[in-house]
């Protein structure tokens, strides 16, 4: 049943929620404020529409705000009502979605909005690792409401007339919406990352339907797991031609080649995202080389390194997994950090973010080495050092301090300069190299890695090693928090 009014708002919630299902709370809630002869104006369900419903009969907790009451502002009652959809998701442990369309803070309110917009900043903190949080875009979110979103796990944006800003393009020094429309969906998505997915308003309720059918609906309660009717034994042929693209490698060794990627725009040569294995949600982190098409031909290529802004994207959705205690599997495909004076300004600090999000997760953690490991990137990347519990290796694979040509030039570099043929005494020195130091083998044999493995059999054993960790234990230091 629904008191749900007709409007775009509506429409919506109507889009997105399983038909029939929404129930509205609060609909006879309106602005009280006094001030600026507010009392004249009518402001029905003040400007933002409250309820919950199901998505595949999920319960879920939902707002969406109403641009034709006052351009959809914040006033007091407006954000207490959105208040009240997280405190009652909090109660059943179900999670909240926004649809955005807001003017931002209601200016005659003054500060009782104010003070109502901050009892929402700390709704969504109390929330933040309880139950999932997603918001949509679909008008104007800007100022204090451009918080909103960042609050929350996850964001989708209309891509054409969505605006996402803290302070609009024509307010920042030096610049001019025409020069560069930082409000705009692929900005937002693309260099700034707060976007996962940037897509047309029907598409966006089809995209967060699906995130919801993956997703745990809190952090104690697993609801994602869903009957696995693949073949859980299932060879993925020519996975190996997969290590530049591991978007392709990750959907091909998922149940039914279930993939969902999270900001997918934003720092492509790092990609993360959920698949599905024997019917449970694994969040997945993995270095990417070259995106192909479906030709299997490269679009578009990266070098085979570490980059601050995916360090910090890969720190976040490790977090967040590690929170709802979904397990985590990486691909590696590593040789080292990106090298020019913008990454320097901030990758240590982005290693680090990663590293500690690796270390401290307590989940279930799986890495599957599908090409090279090198150096300290390789030891961030979800190495067996810093805590992953099992270790896959193709047999390609290399695994060291650096590529063993690089190694043996460094070593042997006065043999090398002295010799008459150089180059067949650096070849040489560079293939003892690679099966004493930098082999999977060798690594194996020195048990930082726990077996190789064919590419084709991938699935099979890193199906074989989350059911191992099902029932994984793991504690950590006694503290508050950690401070990195």
């Amino acid at each position: 049943m629904s008191n749900l009014s007709t409007g775009k708002a509506s429409e919506r919630i109507a889009g997105l929620l399983d038909a029939q299902s929404f129930v509205e709370i609060g609909s006879y809630v309106t602005a009280r404020s006094t001030d600026f002869n507010l009392p004249e104006k009518e402001t029905p369900a003040d400007g933002v529409i409250t309820g919950y419903g199901t998505i595949d009969g999920n319960l879920v907790y939902v707002y969406s705000q109403d641009a034709s009451v006052l351009g959809g502002s914040m006033g007091e009652m407006h954000a207490k009502k959105i208040s009240n959809v997280y405190a009652l998701a909090m109660k059943m442990g179900a999670p909240v979605i926004g649809l955005v369309d807001c003017a931002g803070l209601r200016l005659q309110e003054g500060t009782d909005a104010l003070q109502a917009f901050g009892e929402l900043y700390k709704n969504q903190t109390d929330a933040s690792g309880v139950i999932p949080q997603i918001t949509a875009v679909f008008g104007t979110c800007g100022g204090g409401m451009g918080v909103v979103p960042a609050l929350t796990d996850f964001t989708f944006m209309e891509k054409e007339k969505a605006r996402l800003f803290v302070n609009a393009p024509n307010a920042l020094d030096g610049n001019i919406v025409s020069k560069c429309d930082t409000a705009s969906a692929a900005y937002q998505s693309e260099a700034i990352g707060s976007v996962d997915v940037a897509a047309a308003e029907s598409e966006i309720f089809e995209e967060i339907r699906t995130l919801i059918s993956v997703l745990p609906a809190n952090n104690e309660d697993d609801m994602s797991y869903d009957e696995c009717t693949d073949d859980l034994n299932r060879v993925c042929d020519g996975l190996e031609n997969c290590a530049g693209d591991t978007s392709i490698a990750l959907s091909m060794i998922s149940d039914d080649n279930f993939f969902f990627e999270t900001k997918r725009e934003y720092a492509k040569e790092m990609v993360t995202g959920f698949i599905r294995l024997n019917g449970t949600t694994v969040g997945a982190v993995a270095n990417r080389s070259e995106i192909c098409d479906e030709e299997g031909k490269a679009v578009s290529t990266f070098d085979n390194v570490l980059t601050s802004a995916g360090c910090r994207k890969a720190a976040e959705f490790v977090e967040f997994c590690d929170a709802f205690s979904i397990p985590v599997l990486t691909l590696t495909n590593v040789k080292g950090y990106k090298a020019d004076m913008h990454q320097e300004r901030k990758i240590a600090k982005a290693v680090a973010d990663m590293t500690y999000a690796f270390a401290n997760a307590t989940v279930a953690k799986v890495n599957v080495i599908v090409g090279a490991a090198y150096g300290s990137a390789y030891v961030a990347m979800n190495s067996k050092s810093i805590g992953a519990d099992v270790v896959f290796a193709w047999p390609d694979a290399s695994v060291g301090m650096m590529d063993a040509t690089s190694a043996a030039r460094i070593i042997y570099a006065d043999e090398i300069e002295k010799a008459d043929n150089g180059a067949a005494l650096l070849a040489e020195k560079a293939k003892a190299y690679a099966e004493l130091q930098s082999s999977a083998l060798s690594a194996a044999k020195r048990g930082y890695v726990d077996n190789i493995i064919d590419a084709q059999d991938t699935r099979k054993y890193v199906i074989g090693a989350f059911e191992m960790l099902f029932t994984k234990r793991e504690e950590r230091p006694a503290k508050k928090h950690g401070t990195v």
